[in-house]
């Protein structure tokens, strides 16, 4: 519940202040949103199953985005960014379906 009240009032924090990403950090922040995203359908999935630990959820979630930065910037590094881009969003974007169909199977029992 807690990540829930947190995530609204980033949401609402954002939009009230929009703040101004620099141009060097722009290609960064989808890939930072959807490797949060994917974490954070992650814990709703362990706690759903009773298995939450609040110290798996910190960690999954500092070390995706860092780990799908990183991959983002060694893609810039050797020219083929926007390819790492994509494959970065296509498997973390897998990985969100699958919980997010979990959750579905967890609540709806189907």
């Amino acid at each position: 519940m807690l990540v829930a009240v947190g995530l609204v009032i980033g949401v609402i924090l954002g939009l009230v202040v929009q703040p101004t990403i620099p141009a060097g950090l722009q290609p960064y922040l989808p890939i930072a949103i959807v490797a949060a995203l994917d974490a954070m359908f992650g814990a709703l999935r362990a706690y759903l199953d009773e298995v939450f630990s609040d110290r798996v959820f910190i960690t999954s979630f500092i070390f995706n985005v860092l780990i799908a930065a990183f991959i983002v910037f060694l893609g810039d590094q050797l020219g083929v960014g926007s390819q790492m881009t994509t494959a970065v969003v296509v498997v973390l974007g897998i990985r969100i379906f699958a919980n997010a169909a979990a959750i579905r199977r967890h609540i709806f029992k189907a």
